[in-house]
This record gives structure tokens, C-alpha cells and sequence, in this order.
């Protein structure tokens, strides 16, 4: 019987000696454990950088353009927009006050931030211009149409790369061009720095089209040569308030002059 168990060692020794080695042999053969890659964060950072150089060529593109604005249950509008040489801008908003009856000239220049009332079937008086404010000052919210936004101010938020903003390539909507971006606000405040939506740009700059929940603007042709400055559509009075964007109240016929009597 002692030879039986030394005879078994002889066996067993190697085999337990060689086992460790080839398990360690085939542990080290397996490929190494790919390290987990998330190219969500790469691609938003992407299209964050593109959508601010667009942003910026916008800054830098000066011509004469003309946007068709479409919104829900009102006819569409020709909005007529200027950025001139100098820097200034004047951009052109049919209804853009009293409800949609009056016409309205937002521009800034050197001399400060504007708004002109245009002659039209809601105020046929001619053309005079109020001093809102500097240029960089904000519209106030009563007299703004909002329209002249995509295309003037709201190109500084977009090139701000500390702007609370979520910036996503997308698909350009039904009647516009260009390379296309969805915009959406990151901040909890409720004055977002611009409205959300999909904002699309030609590669030179010119913006193609915004589409938001105020509406849509599309580029109606191909843009014109920009002037040296921009002229206001009238001289500026000191003794009237700009126009609201809402229309006004019906007057009131018991106020008129001999009403009640016979």
C-alpha cells in the first residue's frame, strides 16, 4: 500500500505544479475589457461649437434679406431685415403692433435702440421713430414683436458658451434650408435667454430659418448687398409712447363728444 501512495504523488505532483500555470495562461490570453465610451456628451459639445461659429459668421454677415413670418391663424407676414456695415440693423414687421393692425420699424444704431411706427390701415399718420433706450438695451416686453430677435441679439446668446443652452444637430424643418440646430434652455428661470426651437444657418452665416413656438421665419431670397448704416423710418419725437403689441381698447362711445345728448 505505501507504494501505491507514493506512485500517486509521482503522478499528482506535476499535474498540481501545472495546473496554476495554465490557468494562469489562459486568464492572461483574454482580451482586455474595452473601456466604455459615450459619445453623447462629444457630440453635443460638437454641435454646441458649430452652432456658435454659425452664430458668429451671422454677427459678421451684413446684407439686406427678406423673411417670410408664418405663424398659426394669422396670414403670413414679409419681414424685411438690414444689418449694415457699421453694425447697425432696422428690421421692417408688418402688424407687428395693435394687435396686428399697425406697422412697426425695430432698428439700432449709434444713437441708441428704436421703435418706428410705420404708416399702415391701423395708424395712417406718417412714419415717427421713439427712443427706447441704448442699443443693447432690452426691448420692453409690451412693445416687443419679438421677431427681430433670431436675427439680431439672440446670435450673442448663441455664441456664449456659458448661455444656459442644450444644443443638438436636427433635421431641418418643412420649408427650410441649411444646416439645422435644436435649441433648448438648461436654466429653471423662467426668462429663458431665448425662445426654444430648431435654428437653421447657411454655411456663410445667413440665417435660413428659425422655427419656435411664436412661429416660424424662412429666408424668402437670396439675401442683397448691405448699406453703410441704416436710416430710422422717421424722425424721432419725444412726446409719444411706442406701440404695444397689443391692440387697442375699443373706445368706449359713451366717452365721445355729445354722446347722451340729441
Amino acid at each position: 500500500m505505501p507504494v501505491l501512495i507514493r506512485s500517486a504523488g509521482r503522478v499528482l505532483g506535476p499535474l498540481v505544479i501545472t495546473l496554476p500555470a495554465f490557468l494562469l495562461a489562459c486568464t492572461s490570453a483574454q482580451p482586455p475589457t474595452p473601456t466604455p465610451s459615450d459619445p453623447g456628451p462629444v457630440q453635443v459639445d460638437a454641435a454646441r461649437d458649430e452652432l456658435a461659429a454659425l452664430a458668429a459668421a451671422a454677427q459678421d454677415r451684413h446684407m439686406v434679406a427678406q423673411y417670410v413670418y408664418s405663424r398659426a391663424g394669422q396670414a403670413d407676414r414679409t419681414i424685411t431685415f438690414t444689418s449694415a456695415n457699421d453694425g447697425s440693423w432696422r428690421v421692417d414687421v408688418p402688424g407687428g403692433a395693435w394687435g396686428g393692425t399697425a406697422d412697426v420699424s425695430m432698428a439700432a444704431t449709434t444713437d441708441g435702440l428704436f421703435q418706428c411706427a410705420l404708416p399702415s390701415a391701423g395708424r395712417p399718420e406718417p412714419s415717427t421713430c421713439v427712443r427706447l433706450g441704448e442699443r443693447d438695451d432690452t426691448v420692453p416686453r409690451r412693445s416687443d414683436p419679438r421677431v427681430q430677435h433670431p436675427l439680431t441679439d439672440w446670435l450673442d446668446v448663441l455664441t456664449d458658451r456659458r448661455a444656459p443652452l442644450a444644443v443638438a444637430p436636427a433635421n431641418a424643418p418643412e420649408g427650410l434650408t441649411g444646416t439645422c440646430y435644436s435649441v433648448d434652455s438648461t436654466s429653471a428661470s423662467l426668462n429663458a435667454p431665448l425662445d426654444v426651437g430648431i435654428y437653421c444657418y447657411d454655411q456663410d452665416g445667413t440665417p435660413t430659418g428659425v422655427r419656435t413656438g411664436a412661429g416660424t421665419l424662412r429666408l424668402a431670397a437670396l439675401p442683397g448687398p448691405a448699406p453703410a448704416t441704416v436710416q430710422l423710418a422717421g424722425p424721432v419725437v419725444v412726446d409719444r409712447e411706442p406701440l404695444d403689441t397689443a391692440a387697442p381698447p375699443t373706445p368706449d362711445p359713451s366717452d365721445s363728444p355729445g354722446a347722451g345728448t340729441f
